[in-house]
């Protein structure tokens, strides 16, 4: 069970919008697509804190304060998300703004989730290649670095302490962590293993895959929502087979052709086709979050095609977290830095190169959440509890406890080690890491203060050394 927190310095500093004057007895006012266009605008600008903050901020507007959706529902639209590959808070978002609005509310409420993201980080991943080596970016990247170790250890707890529920799970997360750390295999060769221990494990010993119970319920009394407890469920959300396999039918006609454009232009072999392949496998396998796919975006961008080395990798992630919009968003910053430095276009034309790649990045990352929301949201609903739906991905999601305490371990490696094991210890860094581990673990410190806290201890630290 997650608890929901309440944004509140968030709303302290910025405020909360107030689309709706009526009293706590009253039903809303129904809400225009055009008055939630500038809602999921202004979300997208300010949903920092990772997909626990993101869903927190959601649920104190969309429930608490404008009674969009009560408590119920959107518990419920939550944990169809949680059953789907991709990032959750973007695909509830999109969940809502569908069930609101039908098929371009989705896609609006979405696509604003993430462009104000987009935009951010690729003027970072611009200022990054063209001023990097400036000291004064250097000393804040620095800095950030071994918070981004920390986080990542956080992340591996806390997924950890909700999923690793007993000896079988724990097993499972062992046996992820040695087979991407020790063997060196490839992240869905261990997606694909769990998952068939929890599909094996479900029918032998259901007792071990059975979910964490969600993410709960808390007290509703927020009064009478838009979409209330006992709305009935509009008629275009229901399941209907032709509706299916139209919404299949365009799913896979917008990929085919953006791809066929690609294929046609450029070839297979070319950075921009392999980019597009690459990012939509990889948009498979985001089960329990961007920190889960991390390895397989690792192995592939840097390791594979080397679009960039691992301390770009690394100081793409410390720039992620400090962007609004999910932390997957990091595949803009991929995809730029693999355009530059592929120098697609020529080079000449190097900052287009590396915008076409991001653009390209982004879009086949996200382009599998809105199907799955569009396409599944109705039959996901029916499938909701099941345990043979639910014991593959409890196994995936033990699994993926391991890998991300591997992906710790490689940017451990080299944030304190830059030189490798042959080259000395980073004291600083790791100093820097223990204060971070400690204000995130001991204080409950948000990403963002510790992210800043570090970077300005890291420029201080290079402008004095």
């Amino acid at each position: 069970m997650v608890r929901v927190w309440k944004p509140a310095r968030i709303y302290r500093i910025i405020g909360p919008p107030v689309l709706n004057n009526t009293t706590i007895e009253q039903k809303p006012a129904s809400v225009s697509l055009n008055q939630a266009f500038w809602y999921w605008l202004r979300l997208g600008f300010i949903s920092f804190g990772g997909p626990a903050g993101q869903i927190a901020i959601m649920h104190h507007e969309l429930v608490e304060r404008n009674r969009w959706i009560s408590e119920k529902r959107f518990l419920h639209a939550l944990n169809y998300c949680m059953v789907l590959p991709g990032p959750e808070a973007q695909q509830l978002a999109t969940y809502v703004g569908w069930l609101m609005h039908r098929t371009w509310g989705g896609i609006i409420a979405g696509g604003l989730f993430v462009l104000p993201s987009y935009f951010i980080l690729v003027a970072f991943a611009w200022i990054y290649m063209s001023y990097g080596s400036v000291p004064a970016m250097a000393g804040i990247l620095y800095g950030i670095k071994p918070a981004v170790v920390a986080i990542v250890l956080f992340a591996a707890y806390r997924i950890g302490s909700r999923a690793l529920k007993n000896a079988v799970l724990w097993t499972v997360s062992a046996l992820a962590f040695l087979a991407i750390f020790a063997l060196g295999l490839p992240f869905p060769a261990i997606v694909l293993g769990a998952g068939i221990i929890g599909f094996i494990g479900g029918r032998i010993v259901p007792q071990y895959f059975k979910a964490g119970g969600g993410h709960g319920r808390a007290k509703d009394g927020y009064g009478p929502a838009l979409i209330d407890d006992d709305t009935p469920t509009p008629e275009h959300a229901l399941f209907k087979w032709p509706k299916f396999a139209r919404v299949l039918t365009a799913g896979i006609a917008i990929w085919a052709a953006v791809m066929g454009i690609l294929l046609n232009r450029y070839g297979w072999e070319n950075t921009l086709t392999q980019m597009g392949w690459f990012f939509t496998k990889a948009a498979m396998l985001t089960f329990g979050g961007a920190y889960a796919v991390l390895p397989y975006v690792y192995q592939g961008a840097v390791e594979h095609y080397h679009w960039l080395n691992p301390t770009q990798m690394i100081d793409g992630l410390a720039l992620g977290e400090t962007t609004p919009g999910p932390l997957i968003m990091v595949v803009a910053f991929v995809g730029f830095v693999g355009g530059w430095t592929q120098q697609i276009f020529g080079p000449g034309a190097v900052f287009a190169s590396a915008c076409i790649a991001a653009a390209i990045a982004t879009f086949f990352t996200f382009l599998p959440s809105f199907i799955f929301i569009l396409l599944g949201g109705p039959f996901i609903e029916t499938t909701h509890g099941n345990l043979k739906f639910t014991a593959p991905l409890t196994a995936i999601t033990a699994a993926v406890v391991g890998v991300i305490l591997n992906l710790a371990l490689f940017f451990a490696w080299h944030v304190f080690w830059p030189k490798g094991f042959e080259g000395a210890v980073d004291w600083p860094s790791i100093v820097l890491t223990v204060g971070a581990l400690i204000a995130v673990f001991r204080f409950k410190a948000g990403v963002i203060p510790v992210i800043l806290s570090c970077g300005t201890l890291g420029l201080a630290w290079k402008l004095l050394a």
